[in-house]
């Protein structure tokens, strides 16, 4: 029963963040209030996704680090500097804004992603070291992506910034890599098909709550923020794409290409949201939640590109190297 509402909660992502964000902001008085469950709701998500991270699949990956080092590369350098070009270029004047687009380029890299690696028969292995590794990094790299690309604009609390990313990732992961060693293979599969559809349930409710707290900025739906939009899917498309192409300018294998893609494209967008909301003013939140409306359904477009390109659907079985099933 929960692999099959899990199955049908995976078919339904690319629809169910954008119905979450329209959600929330047409009940925005009554979810406002609940703010405080987000860290916790996200900390469910993060344990939860973290059960099937293992040190063995980083010790397999790190033979070969080149895709690693690419992916963190993408991660926190080219697609953060690139959203802060953009951004910029065109909101220069509202730098709260331009924070927002940096703040959603430089959070780590979605747990979700795994889902879709999973999906398109990528290196899973290659996947899960790099959202462990950069899980691990965040508290480090994203403030100091912040201090460096608008420390000047806001007055930044590393330290506290630093501490809220211990809590709301470090330790749910800790914690679920803990589990998972501990239990064996099948009590913690067992464990992990339960809790994935509450984690997927929680993350619409993260992304309906966030929405509401910045709803009072989409009451009033102009040119600007339609713009604002489109600049949030262009910056979110390219990272996909951006991974990518680096991807194959490098001649990785298949496998590995369809990991960077998504590792490299896909953000933990709800820890954007709360940090947004916790630790800057409210206009920097607009970009990130916006960002939520695109996420799940460029991925799925991807999932798409990349199984007709590798001819994944055709059902022949390539032999991806590294690949864990």
């Amino acid at each position: 029963m929960w692999q099959s509402i899990n199955r049908r909660l995976e078919k339904a992502l690319p629809f169910l963040t954008p119905a979450s964000v329209a959600a929330g902001i047409w009940l925005a008085d009554e979810l406002h209030g609940y703010a405080t469950l987000v860290p916790w709701l996200f900390a469910l998500m993060t344990f939860s996704g973290s059960l099937r991270l293992r040190l063995a699949n980083l010790k397999e990956a790190l033979i070969h680090p080149g895709p690693i080092a690419a992916a963190l590369c993408l991660l926190h350098l080219v697609v953060p500097l690139w959203a802060f070009g953009l951004g910029h270029l065109f909101f220069g004047s509202d730098r709260l804004t331009v924070i927002g687009f940096v703040l959603a380029a430089a959070i780590p890299t979605g747990v979700t992603s795994f889902i879709w690696v999973s999906l398109g028969r990528g290196n899973l292995a290659l996947a899960l070291s790099v959202i462990l590794i950069d899980t691990f990094l965040s508290p480090i790299v994203v403030p100091l992506t912040l201090l460096v690309l608008a420390g000047s604009v806001v007055e930044l609390d590393v330290g506290q910034m630093m501490l809220g990313l211990f809590f709301m990732i470090i330790l749910p992961s800790l914690a679920g890599m803990f589990v998972g060693e501990r239990l064996s293979a099948q009590a913690n599969e067992q464990l992990a098909v339960v809790l994935s559809p509450f984690s997927k349930l929680a993350l619409a409710l993260v992304v309906m709550i966030n929405s509401a707290v910045v709803a009072p900025y989409f009451g009033r739906v102009d040119a600007r923020l339609f713009f604002m939009a489109l600049l949030v899917l262009v910056i979110a498309s390219s990272g996909y794409f951006l991974s990518w192409m680096a991807a194959r300018w490098l001649r990785f294998a298949p496998a590995d290409i369809i990991a960077l893609t998504f590792t490299g494209g896909m953000r933990n967008i709800s820890a954007g949201a709360v940090l947004a909301m916790t630790y800057f003013p409210p206009a920097v939140s607009v970009p990130v939640v916006l960002g939520m409306l695109f996420q799940q359904v460029l991925a799925s477009m991807y999932h798409r590109l990349l199984d007709k390109t590798y001819h994944l659907s055709s059902g022949s079985q390539a032999p991806f190297s590294g690949s864990a099933r």
